[in-house]
């Protein structure tokens, strides 16, 4: 049954998107979020994705949106990131293991150049938040109720065979998402969507603390922290903190306490080493290999990691970091131009927010752009112990930061000398000055 609903769903959306392109462009967002054809068994493993992302492109190219293509800085490094991982594929190490992780990359990197070509306007980049905070949500619900019914016995997980199956990388994904909920809670209209929100939120911090997972506790605390920081009722703000931690961490089991505590002696915890010598080993391997690197993932594999470190070889595993993945697999310039992507996105949401007080600046946008930006610094940290470099969720946000700045309005110089209304009214008609109306880019 499920599986008949989600092609009748899927088809309602192609046919829309046909019409509307970006309706294509969410429809591939809530699968590369959720994939929702993995718990429709008839329906696994039919690339659904695949037709999504052809009838989007498809329809993207006829409507005549592909005309309107611009260029700016987060668009620039998009296209640079998807080109040089092409270049490094083709230096690879071992071709056939990178192939696979390179094609995923670089479809990830289309959806993100159309999200951030396609989000053109308030209803479009709030739709694409939505899909972001709902897909990410629901998994989290979930694992916040298993967290309580189990009192914390058992790890939560995210969907399998998905990049957030892993408990430290949902853990991460969930955390990032905390600040857009707070968002979406202050532009509710609605007194229970509001109260869902609310409980969203609450839910998403349970999932985390369910997770064991340490970095995911760590990018849960620097969001507290900047909450805290930032707020005008700090005193409010401790006392909900603790109404909803204390109780949470006080009916966790002890092996949940005693893997915090791993947090502040790290070198003597195995598990941490162990991503040290990872971290070791693509080091080595961007440094033997500066430009091109070894190849997306290679240094999984024992006989490339072994041609750097011998010692480490034997142990060769996941990069655990988004940092250490891209320098072992695309290099140093690899490492920088994915780097310029991020500082992208994060500096166009902190531009719109410096500009809150301009003339025209709708106060969504800032608001957005600041949360946005809070996201990003989450997942920045986080992301230092996961391997998450191909996630769909921070890189829409980039794409969302780029075309936010887009749309923010140009400022207008005004003369040094401006005269006051009633001077002007006075004047001859012919001596009036000319005043440009401020202008706002859509």
């Amino acid at each position: 049954m499920r599986d008949f609903l989600l092609l009748g769903v899927v088809a309602a959306l192609l046919a829309l998107a046909l019409r509307r392109p970006f309706v294509g462009v969410l429809a591939w967002a809530w699968f590369s979020i959720m994939t929702p054809h993995q718990i429709a068994y008839d329906v696994y493993g039919v690339p659904l994705n695949l037709v999504i992302a052809a009838v989007t492109l498809f329809a993207y190219v006829f409507s005549g949106e592909a005309m309107k293509f611009r260029m700016d800085p987060v668009i620039a490094l998009i296209l640079a990131l998807a080109g040089w991982l092409m270049i490094s594929q083709l230096f690879s190490l071992n071709p056939e293991n990178s192939a696979p992780q390179t094609d995923r990359f670089l479809k990830t990197l289309l959806f993100i150049l159309l999200c951030a070509q396609m989000a053109t306007s308030k209803l479009r980049i709030h739709a694409l938040i939505w899909v972001l905070v709902a897909g990410i949500g629901f998994f989290a619900a979930k694992g916040a109720l298993f967290t309580i019914f189990t009192l914390g016995e058992f790890r939560v997980q995210g969907l399998a065979d998905t990049i957030i199956e892993d408990n430290n990388h949902f853990g991460i994904a969930t955390a990032t998402i905390l600040p857009l909920i707070l968002y979406l809670r202050s532009q509710a209209k609605t007194a229970w969507l509001r109260h869902g929100l609310a409980a969203c939120l609450v839910l998403s911090i349970l999932a985390i603390l369910g997770t064991h997972s340490r970095g995911g506790f760590i990018a849960l605390a620097l969001f507290g922290i900047v909450m805290w920081a930032r707020s005008h009722h700090k005193f409010a703000l401790a006392a909900a903190a603790f109404a909803v931690l204390a109780p949470a961490i006080a009916f966790m089991p002890a092996k949940w306490t005693d893997r915090m505590t791993t947090i502040t002696s790290a070198t003597d915890d195995k598990s941490f080493m162990g991503r040290v010598d990872a971290w070791v080993i693509n080091t080595k391997l961007g440094v033997a290999h500066p430009i091109t690197g070894a190849g997306l993932r290679n240094s999984y594999l024992f006989e490339v990691a072994r041609t750097v470190d011998s010692e480490r070889g034997p142990r060769a595993r996941a990069a655990h970091s988004i940092y250490f993945e891209m320098l072992g697999g695309a290099g140093f310039v690899g490492l920088g131009i994915y780097l310029g992507l991020y500082a992208s996105g994060f500096f166009a949401a902190w531009n719109v927010f410096a500009r809150r007080h301009d003339p025209g600046m709708e106060p969504w946008k800032p608001e957005l752009a600041r949360s946005i930006q809070f996201s990003l610094m989450v997942f920045a940290l986080g992301g230092a112990s996961v391997s998450m470099e191909m996630w769909d969720g921070y890189l829409i946000l980039i794409a969302c930061a780029g075309a936010l700045a887009h749309m923010s309005p140009t400022k207008v110089k005004q003369p040094r000398f401006a005269l006051d209304q009633r001077t002007q009214a006075n004047l001859p008609r012919f001596n009036r000055p000319r005043t440009a109306p401020a202008i706002t880019r859509i």
